[in-house]
């Protein structure tokens, strides 16, 4: 049985070193694996798979607001990057740039795509000219690059994979709408698929998208009592429309300015995955984003009729609509059942001899742990079943952790106090002012979250500054 242990015990416990057991379940579930790029991994395919349903899941939900996909170049000429000022001075810092063709030098440098916003506009710029021709709800799915300083698999790394969506409407009205209607696509995603738990609300100016006039985001709470910014949506209004020309004529025939939006879900939404429900035995998978909801086991399956009556299971239950894998390796049960457990399986089946003569099997949940008993006539039912209570139990204990690790501060002391020996959000009142903002980052070690949709007045004053509030305000510690 000592051999059995060996994927467990590679793993440091998430209490001793939160840090290293991220990254032990991320390589000893082969999710990913390093490359000789600094900064760069291999998405292997166990969290391909993930990346695949996550996308798969998403793009759905898109359509079904109208969404349509395009594709745009992956190079972005300087000369364009520079027509809007705040965007460009936003990116700068993690721009890599193209210089050489070949052997020759290129007239102009070309910049690897950090975001799309001007490829976007450029393209608009010549596509849209009438009212008619609005509006442009696009969508792509892509690769982009930012030079991180630090990075760390999924959460931060100088590629990774995302959508990025971009919209341009007639009215500023449209273009609001819009902008919280993708917001709330996430939201539901995360806790309808993800089974994570958001925060929605408003950035504050500080912390706004380069260049937008308005970012919204959902904000996620992981084991650590670190926040996790998920996704997010941004109102343009048209300012990239004025750097970048693009007007139409509206049906008085006068030229106007679109309204545009863009919003984007990244591969980071696999580390929250791992983070909010990953404990020290490896992944814990919500069954409707597993790529396996249930590995079938079979025990002593040499004996006659073990494996042949495992392959009926799987089969009967694959027929079922689950997604099902029968591991029928000569590993030992030992080492099965841990190497279940680390990639994260919702459920496990064990069929053995006695199982098979008494017409039943045994049904293990990978959450809980928990076993139950059941006739193999209604397993394919019963699985469906605890397929779904795992899935809103997951739900439920995430946001009964955000709860409990959500805290309310009065006063700065408070806040300091609760900074530095609870971790968490914490809920204060905020004045509004950048100052103050930039002051709690360097005295209390926090930044905002978000400015939420659902305002509470837990005080009347600023946290920091006493002065009268305007906003309560989700502040914490950030990956």
């Amino acid at each position: 049985m000592a051999n059995d242990k060996k994927l467990v015990e590679a793993i440091t416990s998430m209490e001793e070193d939160f840090a290293q057991w991220y990254t032990d379940v991320v390589k000893k579930a082969e999710l990913i694996d390093y490359t000789s790029v600094k900064g760069c991994m291999v998405i292997k395919p166990a969290g391909y798979a993930i990346w695949e349903n996550i996308q798969n899941e998403l793009d759905r939900r898109f359509k079904e607001t109208g969404v349509q996909n395009v594709y745009l170049p992956m190079f972005i000429p300087e000369s364009l990057l520079q027509k809007e000022k705040d965007h460009v001075e936003g990116f700068a810092p993690e721009v890599a740039w193209v210089t050489h063709g070949g052997l020759e030098p290129l007239q102009e440098r070309l910049c690897v795509r950090p975001t799309s916003e001007t490829l976007f506009c450029d393209f608009y710029a010549n596509d849209v000219h009438s009212y008619r021709d609005l509006p442009k709800v696009y969508n792509q799915w892509c690769s982009v690059v930012r030079w991180e300083k630090t990075t760390r698999p999924f959460l931060r790394s100088r590629e990774f994979l995302w959508q990025e969506g971009h919209t341009a409407h007639a009215t500023a009205e449209e273009a609001e709408e819009r902008t919280i209607q993708m917001l709330n696509v996430y939201a539901g995603f995360c806790e309808e698929v993800l089974a994570i738990p958001v925060i929605k609300g408003r950035k504050t100016d500080k912390e706004k998208f380069a260049g937008a006039e308005a970012t919204y985001t959902i904000e996620s709470l992981m084991h650590d009592g670190k926040a996790l910014q998920s996704g997010t949506s941004h109102n343009f209004g048209d300012g990239f429309a004025k750097a970048f020309g693009i007007q139409y004529a509206d049906k008085d025939n006068k030229l106007k300015y679109v309204h545009q939006t863009s919003w984007g879900m990244t591969t980071r939404m696999i580390g929250a995955i791992i983070m909010v429900h990953g404990d020290n035995s490896g992944l814990v998978l919500p069954p409707r984003i597993a790529p396996v909801q249930v590995v079938v086991i079979p025990i002593q399956q040499k004996k006659e009729g073990v494996l042949e009556k495992a392959n009926e299971v799987a089969d009967a239950l694959s027929a079922a609509g689950i997604r099902t894998r029968l591991d029928d390796s000569d590993k030992s049960p030992g080492w099965k059942f841990s190497e279940q457990e680390m990639r994260g399986f919702p459920l496990r089946v064990e069929l053995g001899p006695k199982d098979i003569a008494a017409g039943q099997a045994v049904l293990v949940r990978r959450d809980t742990r928990e076993k139950m008993t059941v006739q193999i006539e209604e397993l394919a039912v019963k699985t469906e079943e605890l397929l779904e209570t795992i899935q809103r139990e997951m739900l439920e204990r995430a946001r009964a952790h955000r709860d409990a690790h959500t805290y309310t501060a009065k006063n700065l002391e408070e806040m300091k106090d609760i900074a530095e020996n609870k971790p968490g959000f914490i809920k204060a009142m905020w004045c509004g002012c950048q100052e103050c903002e930039e002051a709690m980052k360097e005295e209390v070690g926090v930044t905002s979250r978000c400015i939420p949709f659902e305002q509470e007045e837990i005080e009347d004053t600023c946290v920091y500054c006493g002065k009268p509030a305007k906003k309560m305000v989700y502040w914490g510690k950030a990956y």
